[in-house]
C-alpha cells in the first residue's frame, strides 16, 4: 500500500504526516524546535535543526505507521514562509541563523524606502507591501552582516532560499535548488507578472541572482530524493508556502472561495482566479499556486499574532496550563467585561501593516479576572481576522458567504462562535483540520496521479462543525467601531 508523505514545516515545529488515497492521516510525526531571540523584535531559528527535526518527523511518521520509505509514492513540501537561510553550497552548511518572518529588524530600513516612496513601485510589481515580514530585506541584512556570504556570492558558491528551498536542498543530497511560485511570491524579489525573478528589485536589494533557486510549478514533476536521506529516490511533487497549502487543502478551487487558518498567526486567503487582484486596503496580491503552467492568485490577509496569543497567556502571563484550557477559562464569563487586547507583539499585519505598534491589554478594572482575560484573547484573535475580511470584501466586490476554517485554534468553539458573530457568515470548520498538510499532500498526489482530479478532492470535502452567526449587523458595527478606536491607541 502506497501513502503521500507531506513534509509541513512549521514556526514552532516540523511535522510530518502519511495521508492514503482516502485522505486519511495513517502516521504522524512532529518535533519542536527551540526559537532564538537575539534582541527584542528579532527572531531566528537553526537552519540545520529545522532539517534535522524534519526528518526525523518523517522517519518517525512512517514508523507510527509501520511503513517504510519504499511505501511513499511522492514527498509533496509546506512550509513557513518569507524565513530565509543562506548556505553553503560546497559544505550545505548556513552562513547565518535562518531569519524568521516574524523579526522586525529592517523596519528602519522599510521606513526608509517607503521615504523614498518606493513602495507603491514595489506593490505593482510583486503585488506585496513594504515590510520586514518578507524575504528581500532580510537577504540584504544577511549579505551585509556576513561577510562570508559576499565571498560565496562571488564564487558563484552562495545559495539563497526559503525553508521549502532549504529541505529539498538537503532532501535530494544538493542536486535540486529550487522553490515554487508560491514561495516566490512571498520574497519581494518575484515580478506577479512575469512570475520569475526581476532584476530591478534584485539590484534595489543587492541580491545575486546566481544565489536564488529556479522558480517551478507547485505540483509537477519538480525533484526527486536522494536515495542516501531516504534509503531509495522518491519523486517531490508537490511545493506550496503554509498557507496557499491550505487554500488548496479546503478544496478551494474556486474563485471567491475564502478559508482562514488559525495558527501561530492567521491567515485569510481568497482565491481570486486566474488574474491577480491588487488591493487598495493593505491587502496582499499574491500566487496561490500553478498546476501545468496554469497561475491561480489569491487576495491575502496576515495576522502576525493569532494562536501565538494563547501561547503567551500560558508561558507569559501564565493564567493557563496550556492551551485547551482556555477555552473552559473563557466559558466562565459571558463576555470580556469591557477588556480589549490588541496582540501586536511583533506590529500589526493586514490591513494596518505597521511594524512599530505595540500590544495593549485595555478596559482593565478591579473586577478583570483571569476568566475576562482569557476571554479578549480570543475576541482579539477574532477581531483582527474580522478587519482583514472587511477589507477583502472591499477589494475583491465580493461578499463573504462562508469562511472556512482550519488550523489549531479552530478547535476552539468560543473562538469559532466568535468569529461567526462578527463576520455576520457561517464558519464552517473542515473535518481533516490539517488542511496545511492535506494541501500539500494533494498537490504532490495530483502530480502522480495518486487522486484523480480537483473534483474527486472536492466531493471528498466535507465538514466537521459549523458556526452560524448569532447577531445583528448594528452590534458587528458597534463592536468593529470599539475595536478599531482601540487598535488606533496603540499605531506607531
Amino acid at each position: 500500500m502506497s501513502y503521500i508523505l507531506s513534509l509541513d514545516q512549521g514556526t514552532t515545529s516540523s511535522r510530518a504526516i502519511l495521508f492514503d488515497k482516502e485522505s486519511k492521516i495513517v502516521g504522524v510525526g512532529q518535533h519542536e524546535f527551540k526559537q532564538i531571540f537575539p534582541q527584542p523584535g528579532w527572531v531566528e531559528h537553526d537552519a540545520l535543526v529545522i532539517w534535522e527535526t524534519q526528518l526525523k518527523s518523517a522517519e518517525d511518521a512512517l514508523a507510527s505507521a509501520s511503513a517504510s520509505w519504499s511505501d511513499v509514492a511522492a514527498i509533496g513540501i509546506t512550509n513557513q514562509r518569507e524565513t530565509i537561510v543562506l548556505w553553503d553550497k560546497r559544505s550545505g552548511k548556513p552562513v547565518a541563523n535562518a531569519i524568521v518572518w516574524q523579526d522586525r529588524r529592517t523596519a528602519e530600513y522599510c521606513d526608509q524606502l517607503k521615504q523614498d516612496d518606493r513602495e507603491s513601485w514595489i506593490q505593482k510589481k510583486t503585488g506585496l507591501l513594504l515590510d520586514p515580514y518578507f524575504s528581500a530585506t532580510k537577504i540584504k541584512w544577511l549579505m551585509e552582516e556576513n561577510p562570508e556570504a559576499i565571498e560565496l556570492a562571488k564564487a558563484a558558491q552562495l545559495a539563497i532560499g526559503t525553508i521549502d528551498t532549504w529541505l529539498i536542498w538537503n532532501l535530494s543530497g544538493g542536486k535540486a535548488h529550487i522553490t515554487d511560485v508560491s514561495n516566490a511570491s512571498r520574497t519581494l524579489l518575484m515580478n506577479l507578472e512575469t512570475l520569475d525573478w526581476d532584476q530591478e528589485l534584485l539590484d534595489l536589494f543587492q541580491v545575486p541572482r546566481s544565489a536564488l533557486a529556479d522558480i517551478v510549478d507547485s505540483s509537477g514533476s519538480l525533484a526527486e530524493s536522494s536515495s542516501c536521506v531516504t534509503t531509495q529516490p522518491i519523486p517531490i511533487t508537490g511545493i506550496a508556502g503554509d498557507q496557499q497549502a491550505a487554500l488548496f487543502g479546503q478544496v478551494c478551487f474556486s474563485s471567491g472561495m475564502v478559508k482562514n487558518t488559525y495558527g501561530t498567526g492567521c491567515f485569510l486567503l481568497m482565491n481570486v482566479g486566474t488574474e491577480p487582484v491588487y488591493s487598495a486596503n493593505k491587502l496582499l496580491a499574491t500566487v496561490a499556486w500553478r498546476i501545468g503552467g496554469v497561475t491561480e492568485y489569491a487576495l491575502e490577509g496576515s495576522v502576525f499574532i493569532g494562536g501565538a496569543l494563547i501561547q503567551w497567556l500560558r508561558d507569559e502571563l501564565r493564567i493557563i496550563d496550556s492551551a485547551l484550557e482556555v477555552e473552559s477559562l473563557a466559558a466562565e464569563v459571558k463576555d470580556s467585561g469591557g477588556v480589549t487586547i490588541i496582540p501586536a507583539f511583533s506590529g500589526l499585519g493586514a490591513p494596518y501593516w505597521d511594524p512599530h505598534a505595540r500590544g495593549a491589554i485595555m478596559g482593565l478594572t478591579r473586577g478583570t479576572s483571569r476568566a475576562h482575560i482569557a476571554r479578549a484573547a480570543l475576541e482579539g484573535i477574532a477581531f483582527q481576522v474580522a478587519d482583514v475580511a472587511s477589507a477583502m470584501e472591499e477589494d475583491s466586490g465580493r461578499k463573504l458567504e462562508t469562511l472556512q476554517a482550519d488550523g489549531g485554534a479552530s478547535a476552539n468553539g468560543i473562538l469559532m462562535q466568535t468569529q461567526a458573530d462578527l463576520l455576520g457568515v457561517p464558519v464552517l470548520c473542515a473535518r481533516i483540520a490539517e488542511t496545511t498538510a492535506l494541501g500539500a499532500a494533494y498537490l504532490a498526489g495530483l502530480a502522480v496521479s495518486y487522486w484523480g482530479s480537483k473534483k474527486e478532492l472536492e466531493e471528498g470535502w466535507s465538514e466537521s462543525r459549523r458556526f452560524e452567526p448569532a447577531s445583528n449587523s448594528e452590534d458587528r458595527k458597534s463592536k468593529m467601531l470599539g475595536w478599531r478606536k482601540n487598535v488606533a491607541r496603540v499605531r506607531g
